[in-house]
C-alpha cells in the first residue's frame, strides 16, 4: 500500500505540475487563472512530488504516514474551502484521500 500511495502521488503530480508550469488550457478551468495563490499551490505540489519520489526509493513508514496524513487533511477539506464538490480537482482529491487513508491504516496496523 505504501508504494501504491507514493506511486499515485507521482502519477498524478507529474502531469499536474507540468501542466501548471506550462499553463495548459485545462488548468484554467480546474485551478483558475495564473496567480500567486496558484503558484503557492504548485510549490506545495512539487514538495509532495519530491518527497514521494524520495520515499518511494527509501520508504520509512512513519515518514510516509506523516506525508499522507497531511495530504488526507488538505484533500478532505477542499470541498469546504472551494465551496463545491463538483470541481474535478476536489473529486480527485477525495478519491486519492481514500487510497491514502487505507495506506495509513495499514501502516498503523503493522505497528500494532
Amino acid at each position: 500500500m505504501i508504494k501504491l500511495s507514493l506511486a499515485l502521488n507521482i502519477l498524478v503530480l507529474v502531469p499536474v505540475c507540468g501542466s501548471l508550469l506550462t499553463g495548459a488550457g485545462w488548468t484554467l478551468a480546474a485551478y483558475g487563472p495564473a496567480s500567486p495563490a496558484r503558484g503557492i499551490l504548485l510549490s506545495i505540489y512539487l514538495a509532495i512530488l519530491v518527497v514521494s519520489v524520495g520515499l518511494l526509493f527509501k520508504p520509512v513508514p512513519a515518514m510516509v504516514a506523516a506525508l499522507l496524513i497531511v495530504q488526507i487533511v488538505y484533500k478532505v477539506t477542499t470541498p469546504f474551502t472551494v465551496g463545491t464538490i463538483a470541481n474535478p480537482v476536489v473529486l480527485s482529491n477525495l478519491a486519492i484521500a481514500a487510497v491514502h487513508a487505507a495506506t495509513v491504516a495499514t501502516i498503523f496496523q503493522a505497528k500494532s
